[in-house]
């Protein structure tokens, strides 16, 4: 009983290492250029994610959601304002990205599926009255808005408009981000792993 909680506490404790101090700006670094990217090649997803996702799963909730929020701050002061919108979003995918993680559902392809719908599920209702009250209910992607765009023509309200529109992109993109950091959680040293695990 005492080792489990002190596993089920250990995933919210954070300690500013080195190790620690290094990975968010490297995590905050990945997101950037990932979502540039997506942004510059006009990708229907953000991929501005990926920093945190890894993160996450390598320092647990905390590290993932610091690394998310500062991703947001400065992408928004940098090349697109509208990110630091969504800075709260990032803190919510942190969060359940490592208590996730940290509960073994990125473990196997079949769970990072899961993992990704329900990441999909918390970004959704977390972007959504951000994006009624900033953007009248639009995601800023083409696909997606004109999703929104055909709702609202057909009456349908403007939060289960906006929430239908965010919520297909987001599944989108977290799929695509849960399985690239997946795949890339995989193939890092078990040692540099282990590392991070004992630090916290």
């Amino acid at each position: 009983m005492g080792v489990q909680n002190i596993k089920r506490s250990s995933i919210w404790k954070i300690r500013l290492s080195t190790a620690t101090m290094t990975l968010i700006p490297a995590a905050v670094g990945i997101n950037y250029v990932a979502k540039a990217f997506a942004e510059g090649l006009k990708l229907p997803v953000w991929l501005g994610t990926l920093g945190t996702f890894l993160a996450s799963m390598l320092a647990g909730p905390v590290a993932g959601a610091i690394s998310g929020f500062i991703n947001n701050v400065i992408y928004g002061l940098t090349l697109s304002p509208v990110s630091t919108v969504y800075a709260i979003t990032s803190i919510g995918i942190g969060i359940t990205v490592g208590v996730l993680h940290a509960k073994g559902w990125f473990s196997s392809a079949k769970k990072v599926f899961v993992s990704a719908i329900i990441i999909a599920i918390v970004s959704a209702v977390i972007s959504t009255p951000l994006n009624v009250i900033f953007w009248g209910g639009q995601t800023g992607i083409p696909w997606g808005d004109s999703i929104f765009a055909a709702m609202i023509a057909n009456h349908i309200p403007v939060w289960i408009s906006s929430f239908t529109d965010e919520f297909i992109l987001d599944i989108l993109d977290k799929v695509v981000v849960a399985y690239l950091a997946f795949f890339i959680y995989r193939q890092l040293p078990q040692r540099m792993i282990r590392f991070f695990r004992d630090d916290k």
